[in-house]
């Protein structure tokens, strides 16, 4: 059984950077669909940026795309979100999300059938 578990979170000043981690247990470091989302109070759930662990395939949302970067650590079994410039339009609860056989698009919530608990990301102005 996948299990993830995110770290990293905190309040940073726009413009600032942070970097989450979502540490896996129980499963390869290679072939699985990896992502982040993120959701804001009152929002729908949004997909920031995806791989395909253990190949160099990305994939970003527009609205991140240049500040956000996704990577993948084999021996800590970890992907790490490393996200720069944030905006406070960036606050939303994270999470890390993980699927075997994704069923959907990269950056859609409903391809994902394992997630973390979040961890909170808070952009002041």
């Amino acid at each position: 059984q996948v299990q993830l578990v995110e770290s990293g979170g905190g309040s940073v000043q726009a413009g600032g950077s942070l970097r989450l981690s979502c540490a896996a247990s129980g499963y390869t470091s290679s072939g699985y669909s990896m992502g982040w989302f993120r959701q804001a109070p009152g929002k729908e759930r949004e997909g920031v940026a995806s791989m395909y662990t253990g190949t160099s395939i990305t994939y970003y949302d527009e609205s991140v795309k240049g500040r956000f970067t996704i990577s993948q650590d084999n021996a800590k079994n970890t992907v790490y979100l490393q996200m720069n410039s944030l905006k406070p339009e960036d606050t939303a609860m994270y999470y890390c999300a993980a699927a075997r056989y994704r069923r959907g698009g990269w950056l859609d919530s409903k391809a994902y059938d394992i997630w973390g608990q979040g961890t909170q990301v808070t952009v002041s102005s």
